[in-house]
């Protein structure tokens, strides 16, 4: 794919790399990024050559929030120049303009859940607004030392509860201290991020792939159906209402990964006491 705002690297080995590229910007977040990021995360969902992603940005910073000089074109019932592809921008009602692209944006935070590839993100300086969101649609965060994560949206005059914020941050951190950050919009250092439970460690800026990478190797080693269908265990029982719920699917996925050829891998790689190799597809 022809990407202009983000890079994507698929490697041999299924590690995918999706990298936020507007370093001049911060890594802000334009109508194009959202584009491409719906294209990406869409191809992804049928790709089993990929079988975990690692997120992360360019730049100075993971990525600064929603583009805010291109949200003032929201309020305008006239595009700039170079603006008609965006199909939210082709009403001249500011309000639904405002509301179409809401629903657009935030269906990138459903589709990181929905993918089938666990998420890595690895966070370097600030994570704000739709940025922290990456981080907390994700399944594993690990930070740099000088991360910012902020809920930046409460801070210029609007609801705290944006792009899956008031969903997730709460499951990931408790309703007390998640409060406390949606209501105030305070900053997130690594210390409290990795104390209350947000990100798994905090490394030097310079090690942040690395361990990302080491830690995408480890997944390699487990089955990939396996693997998928714990992604899609974790997001149901997020919500289901009942541990019966939650039981019903285990057992089913247990079933379904006791049939696959990936288990007789695995008790091959167990006996013979060495690292499983699964085939890509």
């Amino acid at each position: 794919m022809d990407f202009k705002t983000i890079k994507f690297e698929l490697k041999e080995n299924g590690i995918g790399i999706v990298s936020l590229n507007r370093p001049e910007k911060l890594n802000a977040i334009s109508f194009q990024m959202e584009e491409e990021l719906h294209n990406l995360l869409d191809s992804l969902m049928v790709n089993l050559n990929c079988r975990v992603l690692i997120f992360k940005g360019e730049g100075r910073a993971f990525c600064a929030g929603t583009d805010l000089q291109e949200g003032l074109i929201l309020n305008s019932k006239k595009n700039p120049p170079g603006y008609d592809s965006f199909h939210y921008l082709n009403v001249s009602e500011p309000i639904k303009r405002k509301m179409y692209h809401q629903w657009r944006i935030s269906q990138i935070y459903v589709k990181m859940r929905k993918i089938s590839q666990p998420v890595i993100t690895i966070v370097h300086g600030a994570a704000a607004g739709g940025g922290f969101g990456f981080a907390m649609a994700s399944d594993i965060r690990i930070a740099s030392t000088d991360v910012k994560f902020i809920n930046a949206s409460i801070n210029i005059g609007l609801s705290g509860a944006d792009v899956g914020g008031s969903y997730f941050l709460p499951r990931l951190i408790g309703m007390s201290k998640a409060a406390e950050i949606l209501y105030t919009g305070k900053i997130i250092d690594a210390k409290e991020a990795r104390k209350s439970g947000l990100v798994i460690k905090v490394v030097e800026k310079d090690d942040l792939l690395a361990s990302a990478l080491e830690l995408a190797e480890e997944l390699l080693k487990k089955s990939p159906l396996g693997l998928r269908m714990t992604k899609q265990a974790i997001n149901l029982s997020m919500d289901s209402p009942s541990l019966e719920n939650v039981l019903q699917l285990e057992n089913s996925s247990i079933v379904l990964t006791f049939s696959s050829q990936d288990i007789k891998e695995a008790s091959s790689a167990f006996f013979e006491k060495r690292d499983p190799k699964y085939p890509l597809l």
